[in-house]
């Protein structure tokens, strides 16, 4: 059964989490996700999710038992090959990548790969495979075992096709992803430290919400990266708690932080293209526990609202290659699907999916196909533009300027059933509500090029109470200094 597209009245408590038990959201869905022979399982585990490289993707299968929940996901990709073959002939006109010489960030890659760790290399070629891998290339080891000397594992968090991650200690509880010892997740995961990196040297005060790598290095052919240690993901939160929404507090608290993060990438000329609640993590998910009579069960409310966006393995910068399939389905935005091209616009979009589904507690477009997932925005958001319709290269979704689609059948029915215009989700008539669903509209515009960007989108008046509270803390705060 698929979940409903909004929270409705009609649907109880029990039947409400029953229907969003949804199948797991793997990044770049779509036509190449039913690929079989891909599949890959996961664990999950609640003190933490390590930000995991997409590799190879998946059919979705249930979330409940995908350590994709976290952030610190193991997430696959099957276009990974295909696309990387294709020519990087859609790269923009852009100055030096981070100042160094404009070669190809692979040949960087490469390079670094090779001054940082030629020692273990050379150790590589003495050792027998089966000692340090098993037959899958994953490292083989036990609780106890010392990493560089320095990190001793205490458990395993989860794994994947990538690799594996571990919580070590090192003073302190750290993330350890371990990848497997095959070249091209190794290449895959060396783009992921340089963003990484890169995000590190421009962010040194850690004034913004993006996890930190705090040290990578090559263990016998693994590239193992090492990040703080996370709560739970956003995602998980809401499903610990029933999929309960988020108060608006709550959401403004959180869209604030996450908004400037994402900001500060955009400025620095990097797209995400992979936001999604997974990708969101708490810093610390510890909750208070009280009963909500209304609901007539108990509400886990968070004691602290500090996120990070997490997963930058698919960060892309301006200048780079852009591959056609980026974002998860849900989140991904229409210039995507019908092949437009994208730029920094697409992490917008997905975050207006990101908020509503923090409002009501599930995902907006919960679909698996395009077609499909077009015919849900322009339920809730519309007619698609015919200007964006006649540039598609997706000729099979048009007919006549307008999407081809029969609302006389059984998946025309389904989405008129399950969604609905956008305002007709709100909860509330206040201001507030009002004020949030108005930047909503604005973020989930189809025409990129008129999409709020998050400059603006920070300066909305949804954002006015934390503005005039920020503004009391400091008067505050200078009160208290003239005193001193």
């Amino acid at each position: 059964m698929r979940s409903p597209g909004g929270w409705i009245a009609e649907y109880s408590w029990e039947e409400r989490v029953e229907v969003h038990k949804r199948p797991k959201r793997s990044s770049r869905s779509g036509e190449r996700e039913r690929q079989p022979g891909r599949t890959h399982h996961y664990k999950t585990y609640e003190r933490c999710h390590i930000s995991l490289k997409r590799l190879e993707c998946q059919e979705r299968r249930p979330r409940e038992a995908s350590l994709e929940h976290g952030g610190y996901k193991g997430r696959v990709d099957p276009v990974w090959e295909t696309e990387r073959e294709k020519g990087r002939n859609h790269c923009s006109q852009s100055s030096a990548h981070r100042g160094r010489s404009q070669c190809s960030s692979r040949e960087r890659q490469q390079s670094r790969h090779r001054s940082h760790c030629s020692d273990s290399r050379s150790h590589r070629r003495k050792r027998t495979k089966s000692i340090e891998d098993d037959e899958e290339g994953h490292l083989v080891y036990h609780n106890g075992d010392m990493l560089r000397a320095r990190y001793e594992i205490v458990g395993t968090l989860g794994e994947g096709a990538f690799g594996k991650v571990v919580e070590c200690l090192d003073h302190s509880k750290v993330a350890l992803k371990i990848i497997k010892n095959i070249e091209r997740y190794r290449e895959a995961a060396m783009s992921e430290v340089d963003v990484l990196e890169r995000i590190n040297s421009l962010d040194e005060e850690k004034r913004f919400a993006c996890v930190r790598m705090l040290d990578w290095f090559d263990h016998h052919g693994h590239i193992c990266i090492v990040f703080e240690l996370l709560g739970l993901s956003t995602y998980d939160f809401l499903k610990e708690n029933g999929f309960m929404p988020f108060s608006l507090n709550q959401i403004r608290r959180m869209a604030d932080q996450i908004f400037r993060a994402v900001r500060f990438l955009h400025r620095n000329k990097l797209t995400h293209t992979d936001l999604k609640p997974e990708n969101i993590l708490f810093v610390d998910s510890n909750y208070n526990i009280k009963y909500n009579s209304k609901m007539k069960r108990d509400e886990k409310t968070l004691k602290r609202l500090d996120v990070k966006v997490v997963d930058f393995g698919n960060a892309t910068y301006d200048h780079e290659h852009h591959t056609s399939l980026v974002s998860t389905r849900h989140y991904r935005a229409p210039e995507v699907i019908l092949e437009l091209g994208w730029n920094q616009a697409c992490d917008v979009w997905s975050l207006g999916c990101i908020l509503i589904e923090f409002y009501l507690g599930l995902t907006l477009f919960q679909t698996h196909d395009s077609k499909e997932h077009l015919a849900m925005m322009e339920r809730v958001l519309g007619p698609i533009p015919a200007h964006l319709l006649q540039k598609t290269r997706k000729r099979r979704y048009v007919h006549h300027d307008k999407l081809d689609w029969d609302e006389h059948s059984s998946a025309g029915r389904y989405v008129r059933k399950h969604c609905k215009p956008l305002k007709q989700y709100m909860s509330s008539k206040t201001p507030e509500h009002e004020l949030l669903f108005d930047l909503l509209q604005k973020m989930m515009e189809y025409d990129s090029s008129k999409r709020i960007t998050l400059e603006q989108a920070i300066g909305h008046p949804f954002f006015n109470l934390l503005r005039k509270e920020r503004k009391r803390c400091r008067k505050l705060g200078q009160m208290a200094h003239g005193k001193t």
